[in-house]
């Protein structure tokens, strides 16, 4: 499949997904019997399909990518697609929808922290380009650099699994969003914090990566976390961190992962994983000299290779989220 017609065919993919209301994960948390309402539309008439709130988020995100990655594909058929996701948009991303989304995290400052709130900063830096759903996102925005900065200094240890609650991921994503948004007072609040959470870390033991339900390495992701952050001292840190990385050491890593049943929601994550690690091999690479930097990135067109099948026509427990991670794998400039 060209390039074209597999971006013209994410876009339905995305669409399709978002467009499904059930089934449906909630991570409402009942404040009483009168608040058990978990309807998906109306908690969250931004995010919802895509079976969860943050894979609504980011799934959106894709679209914003896609249409922005070809806004004038030739041709009727990707017309239609290209219409279709901006039509979606248009309905879920106004000022009265996101205001309930703003609301809602406001009144819950643990929802979706980090993931999800990591996602939404992507969204909200995507849509720059596009003013009126700029303007809307702003108020959702605002709220979840409040919460970030509220909760970054209470949080004593960072999370390392290699799932959601992953805080180098979170960490990688709104270091990089609040910086496109302008909001400097975010990037330094989350790069001090990295520093402090992982600066003296290595050399890391990647021999237990992966656990069954991974869509995150654990130790690729602090890595790419720590690139942005580290900047120029970044090298020397990678090789006390992962030493040997492309030189035969954590090649476990440099493998696609074994997927048993991707039809399965939490081994579906394994497909995931390698997508994840694909993007950050090739980001990597970028640091890394000639030879230990081609075996990286054959690692990731490798991985990418083996889970496409899934991203483009899988199961729905696969598609109702994997086109975002296949869009970081592709290409790492988002970041």
């Amino acid at each position: 499949m060209d390039h074209e017609l597999l971006d013209r065919h994410l876009l339905t993919v995305a669409v399709d997904v978002l467009n499904t209301p059930y089934p449906y994960v909630s991570g409402h948390v009942a404040t009483g019997p009168d608040d058990t309402d978990i309807t998906p539309q109306r908690l969250h008439p931004s995010f919802h399909g895509a079976l969860d709130w943050h894979s609504s988020v980011h799934m959106q995100w894709s679209l914003v990518q896609l249409l922005g990655r070809r806004p004038e594909v030739p041709g009727a058929a990707s017309g239609r697609e290209a219409q279709a996701a901006r039509e979606l948009l248009d309905a879920r991303l106004t000022v009265e929808h996101l205001a309930v989304e703003a609301a809602y995290l406001r009144e819950r400052p643990a929802f979706e922290r980090p993931y999800g709130w990591a996602w939404a900063a992507m969204l909200g830096a995507a849509v720059r380009g596009e003013p009126a759903w700029s303007a809307a996102m702003a108020p959702l925005l605002d709220t979840i650099a409040d919460h970030v900065l509220a909760w970054l200094p209470r949080q004593a240890y960072p999370i390392r699994h290699g799932k959601h609650q992953n805080d180098a991921f979170a960490l990688l994503l709104l270091h990089s969003a609040y910086g496109e948004l302008g909001r400097e007072d975010v990037v330094a609040a989350v790069a001090a914090r990295a520093r402090d959470w992982f600066a003296d870390d290595g050399p890391a033991s990647t021999a237990d990566e992966p656990s069954g339900s991974d869509f995150l390495s654990p130790a690729l992701t602090e890595a790419a976390l720590m690139q942005v952050v580290l900047a120029e001292d970044f090298v020397p840190w990678l090789e006390a961190f992962l030493p040997g990385l492309g030189e035969g050491a954590h090649q476990h890593l440099l493998e696609p992962p074994t997927v048993l049943d991707p039809t399965d929601g939490q081994c579906a994550h394994l497909l995931g994983l390698a997508l994840s690690r694909a993007w950050q091999l090739r980001a990597l690479a970028t640091s890394l000299p000639g030879p230990r930097a081609d075996i990286l990135r054959q690692s990731a067109d490798t991985q990418v290779a083996a889970v496409l099948p899934h991203v483009t026509d899988g199961d729905f427990m696969a598609t109702h989220w994997l086109v975002s991670f296949l869009l970081l794998a592709t290409t790492h400039q988002f970041l």
